[in-house]
């Protein structure tokens, strides 16, 4: 099994699809061994090969991957009600999906009169909006919070800051709002609800 995982982390990180022989290099271990590897994982549909013969990752990944969301958002839930309550703005946890970000969970705040409106399955750019930003800044290891200003929805303000430390996980924690956010004091507070999720999905 531990053998099988490393042979998909392989393929996920290899833009152009592996042949058996460098996953074989790779891995430490015979061609034979790969070909029986890739036989069981293309039987579950977590593996393909392409036209040229190079494994690509399967299909059947994206259907463990949608059985995932709901947890993750059951995880967040707890720190991203803490945080809409406390900085008064719509809380989002925030995941990559195909070079895009997410809205995966999203929590209103209750005592406000006005908020933004914010719908789960919302998608954007990671180059736009503080959610996408702040897991860009994320991959490059920067844990600071990043801010926004109307870059999704004019007169909308955000502030985020990368989820890490959660294995096979790209994501942000952010609140976005109708009037201008102090990052000073709302940064902190998002700070903590991105920890406060790394332990609870780790």
């Amino acid at each position: 099994m531990d053998r099988g995982l490393r042979l998909l982390h392989l393929v996920a990180d290899a833009s152009g699809g592996l042949t058996v022989t460098e996953a074989a290099s790779r891995l430490g271990i015979g061609r034979a061994a790969v070909y029986r590897l890739v036989s069981a994982l293309t039987g579950h549909g977590m593996l393909r090969r392409d036209g040229d013969g190079r494994l690509r990752l399967g299909a059947g990944l994206l259907h463990l991957a949608r059985r995932a969301q709901p947890l993750l958002a059951e995880g967040a839930l707890p720190a991203l009600r803490r945080l809409a309550e406390q900085a008064g703005a719509t809380a989002h946890l925030t995941v990559v999906d195909g070079g895009e970000g997410v809205a995966l969970a999203v929590v209103e705040p209750s005592w406000t009169s006005f908020h933004v409106a914010y719908r789960a399955g919302a998608r954007h750019p990671l180059d736009l909006g503080a959610a996408g930003r702040a897991i860009l800044a994320g991959r490059a290891g920067v844990a600071e919070p990043v801010s926004s200003s109307g870059e999704l929805q004019a007169g909308a303000y955000g502030v985020a800051a990368p989820v890490l430390g959660v294995p096979g996980l790209e994501a942000s924690v952010g609140v976005v709002a109708l009037a201008p956010l102090d990052v000073d004091t709302i940064g902190p507070e998002v700070l903590a609800a991105a920890r406060a999720i790394t332990t609870a999905l780790s």
